[in-house]
């Protein structure tokens, strides 16, 4: 088979891998109908993140069921799937906690981005769709794999409720899904942050009610005139970088959380934070805990989160999609197999 082996800064090439096989007796093995691109993929493709060696990439993927290990119960050959981007046994004590992405004996796989993938503890990961789905409802389904599960645990992590107020910092594939999240959840005040006039539309789609452009000063006055001066209740943080968890610290009430779901580079002000009675809580989002759910809402058709993808590209043609990713001609590219 043929997948995408990242070398270095700005060079990832499709070549040869060795097709997976059943290891374990708890693996699938799948073959992907589409993958994609990750905001978090570009950290190493602009050269933030090290390569030391050429590495296969890519963690979000939905696909055909094509082998099951002995010990696998609840999906056969044949099923079309869906997983998250860290595999989970969903058996053991973290797992029961609803914290699958810090499963005991979970971990990553061996990139997505490739023709077929391994899929370990495949019965706590996988989930099959009630049939087969129809083509315009796998982008929305690929979606779960990652992003709009990562949107909504920024959401769940921040408490945003009904009649809650909102910013989400980020206008990337995992910041629109938080708008969405945002508005499932009930928040009647969603405020996006937000430059790009395509990524504006796709957010008041998604339900923002607000979409403010400025950063710094101008952005927090703005933000403190639609949250009767004191700031939002919670703030979505889908970037990583040190400049925007400083701006959600700021854009955050006194007594308000901030959902953390950004890749964190740089520092983080705890002074501010304890000093503003201010919380966090986020990180690695537990896929496996929201799926059933989100799944759920996609095949019936109530959401719609797969709008983040705005390119699709062969699979053949992946460096073409991390180009556009890091030029931002793309929001999210979705790469077909």
């Amino acid at each position: 088979m043929r997948g995408a082996i990242i070398h270095g800064p700005g060079d990832v090439r499709f070549e040869e891998r060795p097709d997976p096989v059943v290891v374990e007796p708890t693996d699938a093995v799948v073959r992907t109908v589409a993958s994609c691109v990750c905001g978090s993929d570009l950290w190493r493709y602009r050269g933030i993140s090290q390569v030391k060696r050429p590495t296969p990439i890519g963690h979000e993927y939905v696909g055909v069921v094509e082998q099951v290990g002995s010990a696998v119960t609840t999906i056969k050959p044949g099923d079309f799937v869906v997983g998250g981007f860290l595999h989970s046994d969903n058996t053991c004590a973290v797992c029961r906690k609803g914290m699958q992405a810090n499963c005991l004996h979970g971990g990553g796989y061996d990139g997505c981005q490739s023709e077929k993938i391994r899929v370990p503890n495949a019965d706590g990961t996988l989930l099959a769709t009630p049939g087969e789905p129809d083509a315009d409802l796998i982008p929305s389904l690929l979606s779960l794999s990652d992003v709009m599960c990562t949107g909504w645990h920024a959401a769940v992590s921040a408490g945003v409720g009904p009649g809650s107020s909102v910013v989400v910092v980020g206008d990337g594939a995992v910041g629109l899904s938080g708008v969405l999240a945002a508005a499932q959840l009930g928040a009647t005040t969603i405020i996006a942050m937000s430059r790009h006039e395509s990524r504006q539309v796709v957010a008041e789609e998604f339900g923002a009610t607000h979409i403010v452009a400025e950063r710094g000063e101008q952005g927090l006055a703005q933000v403190l005139e639609l949250t009767e001066g004191i700031g939002a209740d919670a703030v979505l943080e889908c970037v990583g970088t040190e400049e925007a968890r400083a701006q959600s610290v700021e854009l955050v009430r006194p007594g308000g959380l901030i959902g953390l779901v950004g890749v964190p580079h740089g520092d983080l002000p705890t002074d501010a934070l304890f000093w503003g009675n201010k919380g966090i809580r986020g990180g690695v989002a537990p896929v496996r805990a929201y799926l059933p759910h989100l799944l759920d809402l996609v095949w019936k058709r109530e959401i719609d989160p797969g709008r983040v993808f705005d390119l699709t590209l062969p699979l053949a043609d992946v460096a073409d999609a991390y180009r556009a990713m890091d030029e931002r001609r793309a929001i999210k590219v979705l790469l077909q197999n």
